[in-house]
């Protein structure tokens, strides 16, 4: 069984999917430690065809809290701020139809975890792309150990015998760690999907999967997939 391993991200850009191409279970890190990043915010393309966040500001008293002890500091009126970047971004994309709906209900929930409204756009996200794969929260395992250690030991418990990386992992990870309990350790080396933006704007590489999607709707998935694969 492969695996891969990774936070819980705010809606991810393409890469991260692809990865799940070619895995058979995620196993999202919802104990580490939140670090301000790429959990809570993303990158789309703005209507000035330049890039622009979208965001989910958080409590500055959780910073060293695990992700899944996050609060959403709703004093800020992040909700209203990223429905309306998204709208004047895509409303005009020949795919917004698809997702408004669900995006403009998410944007109107209550949100009070930020692992709570990043699993659910995950959830989503699989389902629009109709990607199937089974999900494992760290949270449920009770795994020791830190770095690589504890990336193994999640391959251990769940029986995995291959742990698919992003190419990055080469420059942290201990790969003799994984040879020596039998598990195959593999590199993900992406490239940037293209495609041709909606209304003439200019491409811009690794923006979020919702660029995608609002370019290649239903074909997203196999656009990914035509992209060649190297693991190694």
């Amino acid at each position: 069984m492969k695996i891969a391993i990774h936070q819980p991200n705010f809606f991810p850009y393409p890469g991260f999917f692809h990865k799940l191409i070619n895995v058979d279970t995620l196993v999202l890190l919802d104990d580490v430690q939140f670090e301000f990043d790429l959990t809570n915010r993303n990158k789309i393309i703005s209507k000035n065809n330049d890039w622009i966040r979208i965001s989910i500001p958080t409590n500055k008293s959780d910073k060293f809290y695990p992700i899944n002890k996050v609060e959403i500091n709703n004093e800020i009126n992040w909700k209203e701020k990223n429905w309306k970047l998204i709208l004047d971004s895509y409303y005009d994309s020949p795919f917004f139809y698809i997702y408004k709906e669900y995006l403009e209900n998410l944007f109107s929930k209550d949100w009070k975890f930020l692992f709570d409204i990043n699993y659910d756009t995950l959830l989503k996200t699989l389902n629009w792309l109709d990607l199937k794969i089974d999900i494992v929260r760290s949270s449920t395992l009770n795994i020791a150990g830190s770095g690589t250690e504890r990336l193994v030991n999640i391959c251990k418990i769940l029986d995995s015998t291959e742990y698919v990386s992003g190419i990055g992992g080469k420059k942290y990870l201990d790969e003799n760690l994984f040879s020596s309990n039998n598990i195959k350790l593999s590199f993900q080396n992406y490239s940037p999907i293209t495609y041709t933006p909606h209304n003439s704007k200019q491409f811009i590489k690794n923006l979020s999967i919702l660029d995608l999607l609002m370019n290649m709707g239903p074909k997203s998935l196999e656009q990914m997939k035509n992209i060649r694969t190297f693991l190694y």
